[in-house]
Protein backbone atom coordinates (compact mmCIF):
# COMPACT_ATOMS: atom_id res chain seq x y z
CA UNK A 1 0.00 0.00 0.00
CA UNK A 2 1.37 3.45 -0.79
CA UNK A 3 2.75 5.20 2.27
CA UNK A 4 3.68 8.45 3.13
CA UNK A 5 7.34 8.76 2.09
CA UNK A 6 6.07 7.70 -1.48
CA UNK A 7 3.61 10.76 -1.04
CA UNK A 8 6.10 12.88 -0.30
CA UNK A 9 8.77 11.65 -3.18
CA UNK A 10 5.88 11.65 -5.89
CA UNK A 11 5.11 15.55 -4.59
CA UNK A 12 8.57 16.52 -5.15
CA UNK A 13 8.93 14.71 -8.23
CA UNK A 14 6.08 16.43 -9.75
CA UNK A 15 6.83 19.59 -7.67
CA UNK A 16 3.59 20.43 -6.98
CA UNK A 17 1.93 21.47 -3.68
CA UNK A 18 -0.21 19.80 -0.97
CA UNK A 19 -3.13 22.07 -2.26
CA UNK A 20 -2.65 20.80 -6.16
CA UNK A 21 -2.82 17.28 -4.88
CA UNK A 22 -5.91 17.60 -3.00
CA UNK A 23 -7.22 19.60 -6.11
CA UNK A 24 -6.45 16.93 -8.38
CA UNK A 25 -7.44 13.69 -5.97
CA UNK A 26 -10.30 15.17 -3.99
CA UNK A 27 -8.33 14.33 -1.04
CA UNK A 28 -8.33 17.46 1.45
CA UNK A 29 -5.88 19.41 1.99
CA UNK A 30 -5.42 18.53 5.72
CA UNK A 31 -5.96 15.03 5.12
CA UNK A 32 -2.64 14.93 3.17
CA UNK A 33 -0.65 16.90 5.57
CA UNK A 34 -1.69 14.65 8.53
CA UNK A 35 -0.67 11.23 6.40
CA UNK A 36 2.73 13.39 5.19
CA UNK A 37 4.03 13.88 8.99
CA UNK A 38 2.82 10.16 9.99
CA UNK A 39 -0.17 11.47 11.94
CA UNK A 40 -2.35 9.28 9.98
CA UNK A 41 -2.05 6.17 7.99
CA UNK A 42 -4.75 7.08 5.68
CA UNK A 43 -7.43 5.00 4.89
CA UNK A 44 -7.82 2.54 1.71
CA UNK A 45 -9.48 5.18 -0.37
CA UNK A 46 -7.73 7.92 -0.10
CA UNK A 47 -4.53 6.14 -0.60
CA UNK A 48 -6.17 4.99 -3.78
CA UNK A 49 -7.49 8.31 -4.41
CA UNK A 50 -3.74 10.11 -4.09
CA UNK A 51 -1.95 7.09 -5.96
CA UNK A 52 -4.56 7.38 -9.03
CA UNK A 53 -3.72 11.02 -9.06
CA UNK A 54 0.11 10.56 -9.29
CA UNK A 55 -0.55 7.84 -11.72
CA UNK A 56 -2.83 10.11 -14.13
CA UNK A 57 0.37 12.44 -14.02
CA UNK A 58 3.32 9.37 -14.80
CA UNK A 59 4.50 8.13 -11.69
CA UNK A 60 4.43 4.76 -10.75
CA UNK A 61 4.98 3.42 -7.65
CA UNK A 62 7.56 0.23 -6.60
CA UNK A 63 6.48 -2.26 -4.28
CA UNK A 64 7.96 -5.19 -2.68
CA UNK A 65 6.12 -7.90 -0.59
CA UNK A 66 3.54 -5.20 -0.52
CA UNK A 67 5.09 -2.55 0.78
CA UNK A 68 5.93 0.90 -0.76
CA UNK A 69 9.61 0.89 -1.34
CA UNK A 70 10.00 3.71 -4.24
CA UNK A 71 8.39 5.88 -7.26
CA UNK A 72 9.57 6.64 -10.89
CA UNK A 73 8.10 7.90 -13.66
CA UNK A 74 6.58 6.71 -16.48
CA UNK A 75 9.39 5.31 -19.01
CA UNK A 76 8.13 8.54 -21.79
CA UNK A 77 8.26 11.15 -19.21
CA UNK A 78 10.91 9.24 -17.17
CA UNK A 79 13.49 12.45 -16.58
CA UNK A 80 14.97 11.05 -13.34
CA UNK A 81 16.51 7.56 -12.28
CA UNK A 82 13.88 5.89 -10.05
CA UNK A 83 13.68 7.28 -6.11
CA UNK A 84 14.30 5.15 -3.01
CA UNK A 85 11.96 6.23 -0.34
CA UNK A 86 12.18 3.67 2.91
CA UNK A 87 10.69 4.81 5.71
Amino acid sequence: MLNRAQIRAARSWLDISQDELGQWSGVAKRTIIRIEQGASSGQERTLRDLQRAFEDRGIEFLFENGRGIGIKARTTLEAKPAVSVEN
